[in-house]
């Protein structure tokens, strides 16, 4: 196996690595997985390399290039691979006048030892596939493996299955003429293919976005077969650009979870919760299982026959590790995603030399609860009939807009701070539930939102001016009336003037990374040169290279179920 890796990369994610280990492995001497690493470290003369060659798990030999001083450094280069190999180990002391060069090898020896090291485990566990992550993607690919004959194991670190999933509003876009036809909307994969690359500026895969838009219409008829239901009434997600977004009749994501559950344990898929993997092994090249940790401290090998599925999720609950790639995403800004959304399966990922993608594309929406960050307790659902307001009364920016550009007025508000305001044509009752399983009149008891009969008694119940919040309105209306908005809005619905009113007060949130591991459209991990790993897959949020600078509402769904899938059957057929 052959890996590359910037030094500063792999330094900067090594919080949640592998080598958690300096405390808990004290005293617990690493073995080496066989194979030849690659490692980079800085030196005087720039970028100085390093090939390690393990074999019999034993260092064989180091190699280093470099173009450090001749004379200064040859010394280092000459003696200290040696004393490397003699001590099995980096470290070993510098040569005296090539400390600089010296301290170089060692750091690059390190680097490229990362994805080499093993530590001690309590067993051993044999599977055919095993799947990390237990969110929509990696319970997709432990159906389709398991729908295959393979013997499966589920790692999941959390409690409970789920992930970000689970927290989701349920919203999963696909072009599904039966439905959008009754509802006279024309759509397309080819429209939302072309829709999904420009929403992301061109810069998402096109192969990808491709099996994608593809993929979403077979993958809603797969759910649909195995008993999930979705509402007749395709609607328009925020950020989704069309309608063509579909709604669960399951409470936000759970439809999605217990569906999938229920065909993985048909299937006998062995399932594990509280287990954290925390290595991928790849031997000779290949990944051939993982190392997880469970509640009781103990490290266990789990052996894939086929392969491995990676299904962590993304990194926005990171905050040190979203600022690195961002660092427009300040500490203090809150995430809808769930607490372990972490990166951990990048990391692990990185270790063993997959490439990566579109680190720097972080998605936040205009939708965070002002306390918690989360995206329930605001009063409203068709991007077609709500507005935005500012503390002034006064609207911003079109809402059918995209994710980033909503976000970026919104930050540009007095506070970062908006309101949310729709009327009974959005929610008919108190008792009408929003997308997260939530009626009016819960949003509005628990102080998530706020109720009017007219819109100036609301206006002065959230402390804007009613004269400037009545023309607001009134402009939004006539707006529809002409259908010529004049915040640009295309996606037009009802007027905004039936009893009750409401307005739901939000921040900016960070909500989804659209960076991660590199695949192809076969759901396999590339490496940093794009070569595929053999044996690792990966799905979902942890995987880049789909949605470019900006995801669509309504993609993360479709995505995890699409790739989720390819990865399950590619483990399996491509072993």
């Amino acid at each position: 196996m052959k890996r590359k890796a910037s030094l500063a990369l792999l330094l900067g994610l090594m919080g949640m690595l592998v080598l958690v280990g300096a405390g808990e492995f004290k005293g617990a001497k690493p073995s080496y997985l066989d194979g030849s690493y690659e490692g980079l470290a800085a030196s005087h003369g720039g970028d100085l390399s390093v090939t390690v060659v393990v074999k019999g798990s034993k260092i064989k030999s180091v190699t280093v290039k470099a173009t450090d001083t001749a004379g200064i450094s040859d010394a280092a280069i000459e003696q200290l691979p040696a004393a490397i190999v003699k001590a099995q180990s980096a470290e070993v002391d510098v040569i005296s006048g090539a400390s600089e060069t010296s301290e170089a090898i060692k750091e690059a020896v390190k680097d490229a030892l990362k994805g080499a090291i093993l530590y001690p485990v309590a067993k051993t566990v044999k599977a055919d596939v095993v799947v990390i992550g237990g969110g929509n993607a990696g319970l997709a690919a432990a159906v389709e493996a398991s729908n295959r004959g393979a013997k499966v194991i589920l790692l999941e670190k959390m409690a409970a299955l789920g992930g970000n999933s689970i927290r989701s509003g349920g919203a999963f876009n696909a072009a599904d003429p039966a439905r959008q036809q009754k509802q006279g909307i024309e759509d397309s994969p080819q429209k939302h293919y072309e829709q999904t690359l420009a929403g992301g500026d061109n810069k998402g895969d096109p192969e990808l976005v491709r099996t994608l838009t593809d993929g979403a219409p077979k993958a809603l008829a797969w759910l649909e077969g195995m008993g999930m239901k979705f509402d007749d009434k395709v609607f328009t997600v925020l950020g989704a650009l069309w309608p063509r977004s579909h709604a669960a009749i399951d409470p936000v994501g759970t439809g999605f979870i217990k569906t999938l559950k229920a065909a993985a344990d048909k299937n006998k898929v062995q399932i594990l919760v509280d287990m954290k993997a925390d290595q991928i092994i790849r031997e000779n090249g290949r990944v051939t299982g993982v190392v997880a940790v469970g509640k009781d401290g103990k490290r266990i090998r789990y052996n894939a026959k086929f392969g491995v599925v990676l299904a962590t999720g993304g990194f926005a609950a990171n905050k040190e590790m979203r600022q690195k790639y961002d660092a427009r995403i300040t500490p203090n800004l809150g995430t809808t995603n769930h607490p372990g959304a972490t990166g951990d399966g990048i990391v692990m990922a990185t270790a063993i030399g997959s490439g990566l993608v579109g680190m720097e594309y972080i998605q936040m929406l205009p939708l965070g609860d002002p306390k918690t960050g989360a995206l329930d307790g605001w009063v409203g659902f068709n991007v077609e009939d709500y507005i935005y307001i500012n503390k002034q009364g006064k609207r911003f920016v079109s809402e059918a807009e995209r994710r980033d550009v909503m976000t970026q007025a919104l930050i540009k508000q007095t506070d970062q701070f908006m309101y949310i305001v729709c009327d009974a044509h959005s929610m008919p009752t108190p008792q009408t539930k929003n997308s997260f399983n939530q009626t009016a009149e819960q949003c509005v008891k628990n102080g998530s939102a706020f109720t009017a009969d007219t819109i100036e008694e609301l206006a002065v119940k959230i402390g804007v001016d009613p004269a400037a919040f009545r023309k607001t309105v009134d402009e939004y209306n006539a707006g529809v009336d002409s259908k010529n908005d004049p915040f640009g809005k295309k996606l037009l619905g009802q007027h905004i003037d039936k009893a009750p009113f409401y307005a739901s007060p939000r921040v900016p949130t960070v909500h989804h990374t659209m960076g991660g591991v590199r695949i192809n459209a076969k759901a396999q991990v590339l490496d940093a040169k794009g070569a595929v790993i053999p044996g690792l897959f990966a799905a979902g949020e942890v995987t880049g290279g789909i949605h470019g600078t900006n995801r669509l509402g309504g993609n993360a769904l479709a995505d995890t179920i699409v790739f989720g899938r390819i990865a399950g059957q590619g483990v399996v057929e491509l072993k």
